[in-house]
């Protein structure tokens, strides 16, 4: 916790200048609301409110459970790669997982981890079988190992297995390479 402290304030204090740059942008092009705040669920299922930057038009939310059936993701995982829903700029932020940078805040506030499974929507947690639950364990990450391992993969087992893994296996260590393995991907625009 104490590493994600102080990693997370100096991404903050590096990303500032990019973040307000984000936040202008999202304004301009897209109006308020600048952030968008999303209920997830976090260690041990515990709801919180996950922040982002918005790349969504206005009502997107309410569209979702409309889409369900839409999700190119097989198991309990809402996941769209051409989601109707996403603005051009937030194409572009998420392409390089700009949006992602308020949740560094989140890391601050204690819910959330820089490195861990990638927190899931109520809705999604809704539809877990119980043995999906043990990916709850661990406080939510920003990025993890299926991330950097497959960024897009239609079948919510893989992430799972991904996410065990990383629970069954973590150290420091492993938690660096993830770190280092992000930076490529971010770099090299694989987000969605």
């Amino acid at each position: 916790r104490a590493l994600d402290t102080l990693l997370a304030l100096l991404l903050v204090v590096v990303t500032l200048p990019v973040m307000l740059i984000v936040a202008l942008l999202v304004l301009v092009r897209d109006g308020r609301p600048i952030l968008y705040a999303d209920e997830r669920a976090g260690m041990f299922g515990a709801a919180f409110k996950l922040h982002k930057f918005r790349t969504m038009r206005h009502g997107a939310e309410a569209e979702r459970a409309a889409l369900w059936s839409a999700s190119e993701t097989k198991g309990p995982a809402f996941k769209m790669a051409r989601d109707p829903r996403i603005t051009p700029l937030g194409s572009f932020l998420r392409k390089y997982s700009l949006d992602e940078l308020p949740q560094l805040f989140d890391v601050l506030a204690g819910r959330m981890s820089l490195i861990g499974p990638r927190p899931a929507g109520l809705d999604e947690l809704a539809r877990y079988e119980d043995r999906h639950r043990l990916r709850l364990t661990v406080r939510p990450g920003i990025t993890g190992l299926w991330q950097v391992r497959r960024r897009i993969d239609d079948d919510f087992e893989h992430r799972m297995a991904d996410d065990l893994e990383y629970i069954r296996t973590w150290s420091p260590l492993l938690d660096l390479k993830i770190a280092a393995r992000t930076i490529v991907v971010v770099l090299s625009g694989r987000g969605v």
